[in-house]
């Protein structure tokens, strides 16, 4: 998205877009035209940007709410340890938990 002036002609504007990994410089226009497609292209460009901007809020949202969880998962797997620990129970070879038979 570009304005460029080449062997001292006037202006115009061209579009970069990716062809089978390459890139490639669209021709749109001069004059008018070419005013309209860069004005639609920063359009697009700022509508972009403000969907990422909201998506990056929200995905920080929900990394803050996942670290809540994570912590009050540690403390409830904590606790209930604790319980079963009461209660006589063990964790066989660190895995499920299992009433441990006194012999």
């Amino acid at each position: 998205m570009a304005w460029e002036t080449r062997n001292g002609r006037g202006r115009y504007y061209t579009r970069s877009k990716r062809v089978k990994g390459r890139v490639v410089r669209e021709y749109v226009g001069s004059g008018l035209i070419g005013e309209m497609a860069a004005v639609q292209d920063a359009e697009r460009r700022a509508e972009r940007e403000k969907q990422r901007s909201a998506w990056m809020s929200q995905r920080q949202e929900m990394e803050a709410i996942e670290g809540l969880v994570g912590d009050r998962r540690k403390a409830l797997a904590a606790l209930t340890g604790a319980t079963l620990l009461q209660a006589g129970f063990h964790r066989h070879h660190r895995g499920e938990w299992r009433k441990r038979i006194d012999r």
